[in-house]
């Protein structure tokens, strides 16, 4: 081998090793645009804004290549998934004395076992109170979905820091 392929190997090493660090510099730029949609908001509890998280993917690495997820952790804020996607409220909603919402009970089915998840539409109509007036559609709040459009910005942050990265061991200039 030359001193020029050793040299190139070098310049690789640093490269892949700059990977991580750039894809971060990416996931920032993602995950401060998810924090300020989820401010816009309305607040509640601020569970889903505590939640919010992002984290680097170890099994999805190669060499020269990091991801990074960017979302919302779904057993803090399980709710996250009805304000990104919408849902259908079919029934009359009621608060406990800490503020958690749940559908209202027929009077008549009060101690009774509660149907399960894959239950008929007709048992589950005849548990609950139905609403007033009909299902109301509840529209989506994409506080994930329209961070993508933050990419460009993600992606220049990421070239940015990569280049940053290789002229801390003097590749650029």
């Amino acid at each position: 081998m030359t001193a020029a392929d050793f040299g190139l190997d070098a310049l690789a090493a640093d490269a892949h090793a700059a990977a991580r660090p750039a894809a971060q510099a990416a996931a920032q730029v993602l995950y401060d645009q998810v924090k300020l949609n989820v401010s816009r908001l309305r607040r509640v509890t601020g569970n889903l804004d505590r939640s919010i998280y992002q984290a680097f993917i170890d099994g999805d690495t190669t060499p020269g290549r990091a991801s990074y997820r960017v979302s919302w952790n779904k057993t803090k804020a399980p709710h996250g998934f009805l304000v990104e996607f919408g849902y259908l409220q079919r029934y009359e909603i009621a608060r406990d004395s800490r503020g958690r919402m749940f559908p209202m009970v027929r009077p008549e089915m009060v101690g009774q076992p509660k149907p399960k998840r894959s239950a008929p539409q007709a048992v589950k109509d005849a548990y609950y109170v139905p609403r007033i007036g009909g299902p109301r559609q509840i529209p989506a709040k994409a506080f994930l979905r329209s961070a993508a459009a933050k990419m460009p910005q993600a992606q220049a942050a990421m070239r940015e820091r990569w280049l940053a990265e290789l002229a801390a061991k003097g590749y650029v200039k």
